[in-house]
């Protein structure tokens, strides 16, 4: 449609221009100089669009970054797909080598275009080489789907993910801000690794993800219980989190900020930043004959509120009925932590 657009714009500027009637000798001339003018303005029009073409690979389709190789034919491609096609040019078949084209590197140099997110909400235009950089942290980017039991490749928007995890993964969603979760297995010397669980709360109006897993660490299995927050982890900074487990007089008790689903769920997992608990601490939670895992896991999730008169935050919830002493004690100290107690 641009070029359509540009060749009647420029039909009607020429009608415009044509003088009054002159010699036969000087229409052809005229003619040419029309002729050429229609030219500037079509290729004007289609220009950027070319670029951006010739800067597109023709193997993955992705842009094309330094160094870019060419074929003796001038044909290009990216670094990454010239090992995939055993460095044979994938449009005339001859061998690559090692030629760069300088000339399209520096043609890319001058460019400045919109983030690719532009149509999620991102307004910002870089410079070709920096665009790439800002694309891998813009916080418009779809996020991806943070089920744990498989390598899922869905991208979208939180609403999207939600209704993804419920329809194609089946995934529990429960609405509100304590949980109350139960793992048995009964036979707690087999631990597979990575055997998980994943449920999906609604609190606040918004959502977060809990995982519990059973997996190797080392030679010992452990189990593990982690909360992670459905958006950015600027978002995540606003809320946290308590686990417990217990049995026979014994409480483990887990506090922290929720992680975002920008971090991977293996990420947090290896960082083994929620609970965690030891086979031979879980057994002993469960029975006294140690022959079943009976492991029952609660919590609660709470949002924290910024105090206006001194810029830190404290518990919107948690703090009702608590003495002074204990209200500082919450107010000041907000790392995570893990606590022992015997009850």
């Amino acid at each position: 449609m641009e070029n359509v657009e540009s060749i009647l714009l420029s039909d009607s500027m020429d009608e415009e221009e044509i003088p009054p009637p002159v010699s036969t000798n000087n229409q052809t001339s005229l003619s040419q100089q029309f002729s050429m003018k229609q030219r500037r303005l079509v290729s004007s029009a289609i220009a950027p669009k070319s670029v951006h073409e010739l800067l597109e690979c023709p193997v993955c389709t992705n842009s094309m970054y330094p160094p870019i190789h060419q074929c003796p034919n001038g044909h290009t491609l990216c670094a990454n797909c010239k090992t995939r096609v055993h460095n044979r040019c994938p449009t005339c078949r001859q061998e690559l080598g090692d030629i760069r084209c300088l000339a399209l590197e520096k043609v890319a140099e001058s460019l400045e275009l919109p983030c690719k997110f532009y149509s999620l909400g991102c307004l910002e235009i870089f410079p070709y080489y920096s665009k790439l950089n800002h694309e891998g942290i813009c916080n418009f980017r779809p996020y991806n789907c943070p089920y744990a039991g498989s390598e899922c490749a869905v991208t979208g928007n939180i609403p999207y993910l939600v209704s993804h995890l419920r329809d194609d993964h089946k995934v529990d969603m429960h609405t509100g801000c304590t949980f109350n979760h139960r793992y048995v297995k009964s036979n707690p010397r087999e631990v597979e690794n990575a055997t998980w669980m994943l449920t999906v709360f609604n609190c606040f109006g918004q959502y977060f993800c809990l995982h519990f897993e059973a997996f190797q660490l080392g030679i010992a299995p452990v189990y593990m219980a982690f909360l992670r927050f459905m958006g950015d982890e600027v978002e995540a900074r606003n809320y946290t989190y308590s686990l417990e487990v217990g049995g026979n007089g014994r409480k483990l008790i887990w506090e922290g900020t929720p992680r975002s689903i920008r971090d991977s769920h293996r990420k947090v997992r290896d960082s083994h930043d929620g609970l965690i608990i030891q086979r031979n601490m879980a057994l002993f939670f469960s029975s006294t004959d140690r022959k079943e895992l009976k492991l029952r896991v609660t919590g609660r999730i709470s949002k924290e509120q910024q105090n206006p008169e001194t810029g830190g935050f404290c518990f919107d919830f948690k703090l009702q009925g608590l003495s002074d002493d204990v209200k500082l004690s919450y107010f000041l100290f907000r790392r995570p932590s893990l606590k022992m107690i015997q009850v």
